[in-house]
């Protein structure tokens, strides 16, 4: 296998998620295993929800795990810049090569009246795809409807007739009829790409090998692959991971556990401890062995056995894997990870513990982490 290149690309439209968490591991393990590059991109391209905040959040998540990219806003690199509203030249660069060859057009309906094509489709149970009336259209033609219609989209010309497939690292060969995908937006506007197209233009100009990702992306790969094939791309090879579930084996929400990092972070699991945990989700070594740390899960680690079916999340499991780290750490590593927990709490005086709840004892933190380090 040449060097791989993989990405893990967030929206910073809310705090990280768990699931999301577990795909960048797979990357990161994914690149370290053959000595290749994880880069971090941001994908803020909507910009009514992306916040600084979320972005920041994503930041300091990566680094508290210890999964640290070797690209990204923060580190540089040579494929830059790793925010897509940065990157609004590339993209027209593209747009307009689709436009003028054919292979996109200007969409002219109004939100009503899709709205409305959706609503019959439903009714009538077939499927939500729109083959638009305007993909003929020509260019000149649709130059002079823009002076009349300003709130148009660009859509993308979804070839007729074919059979897309493409071989899933995890899941073998998968194919999709093209008559079942429509024609798909791709852009508010020049200024304005969207998800699919702007994910193509990325994964090729920074050189992207392996795109690693959740199996609700399966669907929208054919898309990918189409865009890829219309700009002249090489297609990078797909892996698409299980679905994390909950109990009830439904997609995992807020209802089953917490769904944020930072929420298991302030409930006080480890790093060490969650991504031994999450690796387990949708990945099987062989054996029974459950625990291992970073650096033997990146000598096991292998696409191959990576399962189909979904991975259920075991909070008790969780507990356990937990438990079985905190156990491992000194004394002196435990009250220094106590402390931010007791000072939130406001059972911290200086370096003594306050007596809580009535007891009738103190404990000062820096004593002992002095008697430790004396053994």
């Amino acid at each position: 296998m040449s060097t791989p290149r993989v990405r893990f690309p967030p929206s910073p439209t809310g705090l990280l998620h768990i699931g999301n968490v577990r795909t960048a591991l797979f990357n990161y393990l994914f690149a370290k295993k053959y000595g290749g590059a994880f880069v971090l991109r941001i994908e803020d391209t909507d910009r009514e929800r992306s916040k600084k905040e979320y972005e920041e959040d994503i930041f300091e998540a990566l680094r508290w795990l210890g999964l640290d990219a070797d690209e990204g806003p923060e580190q540089g690199g040579l494929y830059g810049p790793y925010r897509q509203s940065e990157r609004t030249a590339i993209y027209q660069k593209y747009l307009t090569q689709l436009l003028a060859n054919g292979k996109a057009f200007y969409c002219f309906h109004t939100e009503a009246e899709l709205e409305k094509e959706g609503e019959r489709l439903f009714a009538a149970k077939q499927p939500p795809i729109h083959p638009c009336e305007y993909r003929d259209l020509g260019i000149a033609e649709a130059e002079k409807m823009k002076e009349a219609k300003p709130d148009h989209i660009i859509r993308f010309k979804t070839p007729l007739g074919r059979t897309v497939v493409f071989r899933d690292l995890i899941r073998g060969d998968v194919s999709f009829a093209s008559d079942l995908i429509g024609d798909f937006s791709i852009a508010k506007s020049m200024d304005e790409p969207l998800y699919h197209f702007a994910v193509v233009a990325d994964d090729y100009e920074m050189q992207i090998s392996h795109v690693i990702r959740g199996e609700d992306h399966i669907a929208n790969t054919p898309k990918h692959i189409l865009l890829a094939e219309a700009l002249g791309f090489p297609a990078p090879a797909y892996a698409h991971l299980p679905l994390i579930l909950g109990p009830d084996r439904s997609k995992l929400s807020k209802r089953h556990t917490a769904t944020s990092l930072r929420e298991y972070r302030a409930a006080g699991y480890l790093p060490e401890a969650l991504i031994n945990f999450l690796v387990l989700l949708g990945w099987n070594p062989g054996g029974d062995r459950e625990i291992f740390s970073k650096e033997e899960l990146i000598r096991e680690f292998s696409l191959e056995k990576v399962q189909k079916s979904g991975a259920v999340f075991d909070v008790a499991k969780l507990n356990w894997m937990n438990g079985e780290y905190i156990r491992k750490k000194s004394v002196a590593e435990l009250a220094g990870l106590c402390r931010p927990y007791l000072d939130t709490a406001g059972l911290l005086e200086s370096t003594d513990i306050a007596r809580p709840y009535g007891l009738a004892m103190s404990v000062d933190v820096e004593k002992v982490v002095a008697l430790d380090s004396r053994g």
